[in-house]
C-alpha cells in the first residue's frame, strides 16, 4: 500500500509557483468497480474515445500496473509512473516518480497547467486528497472487480457538469473552495 500525507497539494501551493490541477478521470461501475484482473469490466468504445481525447495532450499519472497494461497503447504525451521501486521505462516520454509531490515536480518541469490521474485504484485513493476535479464515467450495473474508485466526502465537492451518452454519462466533479 502506498502512504501519503493527508496535507492536500493546492494549485497554490505548487512549488514552481505555477498554478496547476490535478484531475481523476476514470469510469465507474455503481459499486465503483473501475478493473477485474487488469481489464476493464466493460466495452464502451463511446466511452474509450471521448476519454482518450480529453487526456491526449495532457501529462498522465498512473500506477505501475495500469502503465505495464496500457504499454502498447500509452495515452498523452508525457506518462508519470507512481512506483515503490526504481523502474527504467523504454519511452522517452515516460518519467518515475514515488509519490504525490514527486510525480507534481515532473508535471511542473514539463510546465503543464494540468495533470491527469488515470489510475488505478490504488493510485486514485493515493492521489484523492490532492485532486481539483474529476472527470467519471457513470457506467450504470453493478460489476464483479478487483480494483475500486475511493469514496469521497460529497459534502466537498460540487457536481459542476453532467453529460447523459447512450450507454454511460459523465460527471465533472469541482472540490468546494474552502475544502483546500
Amino acid at each position: 500500500m502506498i502512504l501519503f500525507h493527508a496535507k492536500r497539494i493546492s494549485k497554490t501551493e505548487t512549488y514552481s509557483g505555477i498554478p496547476m490541477e490535478l484531475i481523476s478521470v476514470a469510469a465507474l461501475a455503481e459499486n465503483h468497480v473501475i478493473g477485474n484482473d487488469g481489464e476493464v469490466p466493460w466495452n464502451i468504445p463511446e466511452d474509450r474515445q471521448q476519454y482518450r481525447m480529453r487526456i491526449a495532450d495532457a501529462p498522465v499519472i498512473l500506477g505501475r500496473v495500469t502503465f505495464d497494461l496500457m504499454r502498447d497503447d500509452l495515452p498523452s504525451s508525457i506518462q508519470i509512473v507512481i512506483s515503490r521501486s526504481d523502474h527504467r521505462h523504454d519511452t522517452q516520454t515516460t518519467f518515475s516518480a514515488s509519490s504525490v509531490s514527486e510525480a507534481v515536480d515532473v508535471v511542473e518541469d514539463h510546465n503543464a497547467d494540468s495533470a491527469y490521474v488515470i489510475g488505478g485504484g490504488s493510485i486514485f485513493q493515493l492521489f484523492q486528497p490532492h485532486l481539483d476535479r474529476m472527470v467519471l464515467s457513470r457506467i450504470p450495473g453493478e460489476y464483479d472487480g478487483d480494483a475500486f474508485y475511493p469514496e469521497w466526502d460529497r459534502d466537498s465537492w460540487s457536481l459542476t457538469e453532467s453529460t447523459e451518452y447512450e450507454e454511460f454519462s459523465v460527471e465533472e466533479w469541482a472540490r468546494t473552495p474552502d475544502q483546500n
